[in-house]
């Protein structure tokens, strides 16, 4: 597959740009297969009122949407051009990695194919999210160590400083990586980089790239902190034992890639050549043992796998070398298994099968996949597919309601999603139908507002009658939704609400549901 040539290192990078170039068209031809995401929707909502924060993310996603939607557009392969964009760079940069780390031209080349291996990856760099973009900076804290170990350079604690707080700006989880690499750093023998002055001007500018967002929510009263513990108060997250927790992991990174990146992990720990390594190896635990112990979820960690399977390329490489007469067998075989394991299992994790086709794909499956929420056990398709059916048809059925009222009518009615994902998708297909913005008391929307309306006549989306019954003197079912590949709450009747009995200006406090 790879033939062994005794050709320059930079001969090794071409096989890699293949790789990744594989893998961002793959994303780009599929991206219109399905439909929206709904996280995608709030995050292009959210870049209509950009912000140094929000009330369930920093503010980079909604500033990427607002470049989008200013430059490509927002059509679905405009969005999910930046995904695919992080994933190829993913790879490129595990790739690199494993360079770093002493790999050769077959372990380079190794490490950027078991990048393209989980399905976890596929997964979130097919959605416009900051999930996509966090295996970058957390990949490019570790790179930066790892250039720090091999040049003793301690000016590069400055990259480190703009990595981190960039990275803040996309995802706070940041703070347990990097908290991690440096506790790698002072229980090993490389503790000596962290002593140097250098160290505490790349805080500096962590902090200074992050404070617009920390004064954001200090003024705010820290609602992201309120948002967690409303998360665990709820207990919508399924709960994961320490054994189900590791197991998840297996799984998630594509079973047939854990040798190699569990000899990664060995490779850190136990190789003579590695044990200026080793914080790499404490990183991964301590990252690890922190989601078990807080019930994250299982994907939380899976950006710290990039060092993993840098290191996975390198052991392989080498104990494939102490087999001369089975080399030129043994390195075509790694990656045939490779793809023996990802082409099976690819329509499950990207859509690359029309929806009906996969759902008969699915039923043979000898496995379900695995859920991370609640509400989502029992439904037909994975949260990730199903995320993306319910919107257009949403949009046109609220349309004929609003449609229904009379031209006076229309300027007191307001649009209420009980959900960011239903207001979203208003804000974004209503447009073409002559629809107001909506309002919503979920997350960010909260913060938003109720604009001019009293509740009056409210079109209510995706509460039940006797809640809104609760609230209104009037409920009248307008409109019945039916899409079989959206979740059940999607499918609740559009109402009709008249009447609110308190008024939304003054008690717009009641409608916040930060969870």
């Amino acid at each position: 597959m790879i033939p062994d040539t005794n050709k320059p290192q930079s001969r090794s990078l071409f096989w890699v740009y293949v790789i990744a170039l594989t893998y961002f068209t793959l994303h780009l031809l599929t991206s219109t297969r399905y439909g929206y995401f709904r996280d995608a929707l709030y995050y292009l909502a959210c870049s209509e009122h950009l912000a140094p924060g929000y009330v369930d993310q920093p503010p980079l996603i909604a500033v990427l949407g607002w470049f989008t939607r200013h430059t490509l557009g927002t059509s679905l392969p405009a969005l999910l051009f930046w995904p695919a964009l992080a994933g190829a760079l993913r790879i490129i940069l595990t790739a690199v990695f494993a360079r770093e780390l002493g790999a050769g031209r077959f372990g380079t080349v190794l490490a950027a194919a078991l990048a393209a291996t989980p399905g976890v990856w596929w997964v979130i760099d097919h959605q416009f999210a900051m999930n996509s973009l966090e295996p970058l900076f957390w990949g490019g804290l570790a790179y930066v160590i790892v250039r720090l170990i091999n040049t003793a350079n301690p000016k590069l604690w400055l990259a480190f400083g703009a990595i981190a707080g960039i990275g803040l700006l996309n995802k706070y989880s940041i703070v347990i990586f990097a908290g991690a690499l440096l506790t790698g750093l002072l229980i090993t023998r490389q503790r000596n980089l962290l002593f140097t002055p250098w160290i505490l001007v790349g805080g500096a500018i962590a902090f200074l790239i992050f404070l617009p967002n920390l004064i954001w929510n200090v003024q705010h009263h820290w609602p992201f902190l309120e948002l967690m513990r409303n998360f665990r108060a709820t207990g919508k997250d399924i709960i994961l034992s320490p054994g189900m927790y590791l197991l998840q992991q297996v799984l998630m990174l594509n079973p047939v890639s854990f040798p190699f990146w569990f000899g990664g992990l060995l490779f850190y720990f136990f190789s003579r050549d590695a044990k200026k390594y080793r914080a790499f190896g404490w990183a991964f635990v301590i990252t690890i043992l922190f989601f078990m112990i807080t019930h994250g979820k299982d994907y939380y960690s899976s950006a710290t796998y990039v060092m993993l399977f840098a290191a996975g390329g390198v052991v392989t490489e080498r104990l494939i070398s102490v087999r001369p007469t089975l080399r030129t067998l043994l390195r075509p075989a790694c990656f045939i298994w490779l793809a023996l394991g990802v082409v099976p299992l690819l329509p499950l994790v990207l859509p690359v099968l029309p929806i009906e086709t996969f759902l008969s794909y699915q039923s043979h499956l000898p496995f379900e996949v695995p859920k991370t929420e609640r509400s989502f056990v029992g439904e037909t398709l994975p949260q990730y597919y199903a995320d993306e059916f319910p919107w257009p048809g949403l949009v046109a059925a609220t349309a004929r309601v609003y449609h229904s009222l009379t031209p006076e009518e229309q300027q007191r009615a307001a649009i209420f999603g009980s959900n960011y994902g239903q207001a979203a998708a208003i804000d974004f297909f209503g447009p073409q139908y002559g629809l107001p913005k909506a309002i919503s008391g979920h997350q960010n929307y909260f913060l938003w507002g109720p604009r001019h309306y009293t509740g009056e006549i409210v079109i209510l989306l995706g509460s039940t009658e006797r809640e809104a019954r609760e609230q209104f003197e009037s409920v009248n079912v307008a409109a019945t939704l039916d899409n079989p590949y959206a979740y059940r709450y999607e499918n609740r009747p559009i109402l009709l609400c008249r009447g609110l009995k308190w008024d939304l200006q003054t008690g717009w406090s009641k409608v916040k549901v930060w969870r």
